[in-house]
């Protein structure tokens, strides 16, 4: 096993895939912060603004497509683009998986404060196996509901005719992956999408799930000639302004009805992110299991890197609440995936990092936090 370490400056762990350090033991989430502070903005602004004058339509039509899930990221750009850049645009949501009563509030709530909406359910079925295959053989607890945030949406793209379409941030850059493949670019492709995202695993995925091309629909990327035609840009909006997750919850919270939990979001300090669906709590607990770093960690190297606290803080955050245990909802993922309860702990248990942890009553860790 390979020495593991912790980013110098913020609490990112070595064991994240595809994450770089440079000779200071900087994590490359902190590099790319301290990059950003010598990026001209108004430029980036400028070019933003050439981007949305192809395609503003003046009420002719939807100008482009964003996706939302009523959470902060997607309600700030939606809410950007209408009242900020004029724009018409079409706000898409695929349907969360075991989604709880406070991201159904939210999304209502967005949808509300006036914006044109279209809520898109995948075939249930397919999206239950797709999702089970996802758990059972990489680990990764709604793999179906990820590929179909990217292959549904594009779908929409294509069906209304609107080229444009934006996703919030490019979570390679900002929250650390390997520089070489981030896209710090204003326009990209669908190759990006299922490489930086999907890791080009979903096809066969998809092949082993053995379902019809109709439960399938809307988890195929539309065809390279319907692409073609489209003319299709794909673009993040975190690419044209300093992305900062607090400033966007506080702006969606005013102006699109974002409500909190009444309590602390388990396995992190905070209370404001990744309410919609329960499902996230296992992927979070599985992440925590292969890796060692939990939802603590990403929250809290986001507020670092901010400057909202120091390292030292931060460490101390993680050693409470990183090890974040969602047994309570245990009995709904074996119901949502039609295993038994054995079943399902031979899974926790296969993806869980023998070098990482011990079991005990459950599997605990084998290192601290430095």
């Amino acid at each position: 096993m390979k020495k593991i370490f912790w980013c110098k400056n913020c609490v990112v762990m070595s064991t994240r895939p595809r994450i770089k350090f440079d000779q200071r033991g900087f994590c490359s989430a902190c590099v790319w912060a301290e990059k950003k502070k010598k990026i001209d903005w108004k430029e980036r602004q400028e070019e933003l603004e050439k981007l949305l004058s192809q395609h503003r339509y003046k009420g002719k039509n939807y100008d482009c497509i964003t996706t939302v899930s009523g959470g902060k990221d997607g309600s700030y750009v939606t809410y950007n683009l209408k009242n900020k850049h004029k724009m018409n645009p079409l706000a898409v949501t695929i349907r969360p998986v075991t989604e709880t009563e406070l991201g159904r509030k939210n999304l209502n709530s967005f949808i509300d404060s006036g914006y044109d909406h279209l809520h898109v359910t995948p075939d249930q079925d397919a999206m239950r196996i797709l999702n089970k295959i996802g758990f059972v053989e990489m680990g990764f607890p709604y793999y179906g509901w990820l590929i179909a945030i990217h292959s549904a949406v594009l779908r929409v793209a294509v069906q209304f005719n609107i080229p444009l379409v934006f996703y919030s941030e490019d979570g390679e850059m900002e929250y650390g992956g390997d520089m070489k493949k981030g896209k710090d670019q204003g326009v990209y492709g669908v190759d990006y999408i299922t490489g930086a995202y999907l890791e080009y695993g979903y096809e066969k995925i998809l092949k082993k799930a053995n379902l019809t091309d109709k439960q399938l629909y809307w988890f195929k990327m539309p065809t390279k000639d319907e692409l073609s035609k489209l003319k299709l840009k794909v673009t993040h909006y975190g690419f044209y302004e300093d992305w900062d997750p607090y400033r966007n919850y506080e702006i969606a919270k005013k102006y699109c009805g974002l409500k909190e939990n009444e309590t602390l979001n388990e396995g992190s300090y905070t209370n404001f992110a990744q309410t919609d669906q329960k499902i996230y709590l296992l992927h979070v607990y599985l992440m925590y299991l292969k890796f060692g770093f939990g939802r603590t960690t990403q929250d809290a190297g986001i507020d670092v890197r901010r400057g909202a606290m120091t390292r030292e803080q931060a460490v101390q955050l993680v050693k409470i609440y990183d090890d974040m245990f969602p047994e309570h909802f245990f009995k709904e993922y074996c119901d949502y995936y039609k295993m038994t309860m054995s079943e399902f702990h031979k899974v926790i248990d296969k993806w869980a990092n023998k070098d990482l942890f011990e079991k005990k009553n459950r599997w605990t860790p084998k290192f601290k936090i430095e």
